[in-house]
């Protein structure tokens, strides 16, 4: 099973996609957890590339590296995983660019639909973790750390990258779920659990 966790800034996908890898495993099943940009050597060395905001990026150019590390992704570390009958949690996947470069940046939609096509490979089930812009700021503000490419765009983009993501889950809800984030990782873990289990044992 192919289940990623899709979402703004700051609404808590990695913290998200750690607890539930943990319980698929407590649950006795084999796990994989992955992330995107990134999750295979090559595609970490573009993850690099596009975060770290060195280069201005042209749209069409940026949509590209994503899919290329995602290709390099899906055939090193997902597909593998899947064959070998490993549930595979992944922190972010296609949606993510169809959100942010088509939704946020206004990259041609269409085309990065003919790409997430061309991979061959959707996931059975998407968790979308659903935050709204202020909480987001505020999330990212409390970190702490320093922002990456993406969290540096503000918050016109926070909201766009928002509409993107609910328009996504509500095209396709046999395989999208929305999840609230605005509560404790906790209870936002309990919720997205009760949605895992129940698919793993349909």
């Amino acid at each position: 099973m192919f289940i990623t966790l899709e979402g703004g800034e700051g609404a808590g996908k990695s913290t998200q996609a750690r607890l539930l890898a943990a319980r698929v495993r407590d649950a006795g099943r084999d796990v994989v957890l992955t992330r995107e940009p990134g999750g295979a050597p090559g595609a970490e060395r573009l993850r690099a590339l596009l975060l770290s905001g060195e280069i201005a990026w042209s749209l069409p150019a940026e949509t590209l590296l994503h899919f290329a590390a995602r290709a390099e992704h899906v055939e090193r570390t997902i597909r593998p995983a899947l064959a070998a009958r490993a549930v595979v949690v992944c922190d972010r996947f296609a949606d993510s660019t169809m959100a942010y470069q088509g939704y946020g940046q206004g990259g041609d939609r269409a085309a990065i639909a003919t790409l997430t096509d061309l991979l061959g490979l959707r996931p059975d089930l998407t968790l979308v973790l659903d935050l709204d812009v202020p909480d987001s700021l505020s999330r990212l503000a409390a970190r702490g750390t320093a922002a990456d490419r993406y969290e540096r765009l503000g918050a016109d983009f926070f909201a766009r990258v928002r509409d993107g993501f609910r328009a996504i889950a509500a095209a396709d809800p046999a395989r999208c779920v929305l999840i609230p984030a605005d509560a404790p990782p906790d209870a936002v873990a309990a919720r997205v659990w009760a949605v895992v289990s129940e698919r793993l044992a349909s």
